[in-house]
């Protein structure tokens, strides 16, 4: 009788902690898609935009391959990530955000890749080699500031919710005793800035970088914004 009543109430202990913890990782949950929608995501859904429509660009003066392909997986991947953002679905956003700046940057290094073919092995203009390279050039700057913005401390959402993982990026307005910068939060053009000084002095000047993968990450933006520079410089004593 005594271990009937034991187990039984051992059961009941197990049914509240388990209604208990359901209960935490729903308000987790809401929690989650409370912040996701007030991330403000305008300049980084602009840069997208923008990423793809250079790259479609690329695409046909390059003859990389037919402008619609990479038009049309690039309209797909950014409705998918709108769409999981608008359901709050915060794990999903997050996986397509990365997937999308991924296969981006994909498409850009294989427009950098036929950029170097195209100086060896094409008779191509120096007006179109620069134009070429000027346009693979800026997509640099968007690609990356994408990443950063998308890594930097675990994501906007994680970021803006209080809760961030350890700093990859350490601004100057985080380090200053200024009592106006207080709580001082990066936006995209925080990063877009980062990626431009990053693309033109190869480094991050003012920035610091604190983690390996973003430094990595900045050391592929260099060399693949060095590439770009090299070409140019290449026609320009005509080599190829």
């Amino acid at each position: 009788m005594n271990r009937d009543s034991h187990g039984s109430h051992d059961e009941a202990h197990d049914s509240v902690r388990t209604s208990s913890l359901e209960s935490r990782i729903e308000e987790e949950f809401d929690e989650i898609a409370h912040y996701a929608r007030r991330v403000p995501r305008a300049w980084f859904f602009g840069a997208l935009v923008v990423i793809g429509i250079l790259l479609t660009f690329a695409s046909m003066i390059m003859h990389i391959a037919p402008w619609w392909m990479s038009a049309g997986l690039f309209a797909l991947l950014v409705a998918l990530l709108a769409a999981a953002i608008w359901q709050e679905h915060d794990v999903w956003a997050r996986r397509l955000a990365l997937t999308t700046i991924s296969v981006l940057t994909m498409f850009l290094v294989v427009s950098i890749t036929y950029l170097v073919h195209a100086l060896f092995h094409e008779n191509i203009s120096a007006v179109a080699l620069f134009r070429d390279a000027l346009l693979l050039w800026v997509t640099n700057i968007f690609v990356f500031a994408a990443w950063y913005w998308e890594i930097d401390r675990g994501g906007p959402i994680r970021r803006h919710r209080g809760n961030p993982e350890p700093p990859d990026l350490l601004f100057p307005q985080m380090m200053a005793d200024v009592a106006d910068w207080k709580g001082w939060q990066p936006t995209f053009i925080d990063y877009l800035y980062l990626a431009f000084n990053t693309n033109t002095a190869f480094s991050p000047t003012d920035t610091a970088v604190l983690s390996r993968r973003m430094k990595l990450l900045m050391m592929t933006q260099s060399v693949l914004a060095l590439v770009v520079v090299a070409v140019v410089a290449g026609r320009a004593i005509n080599i190829g």
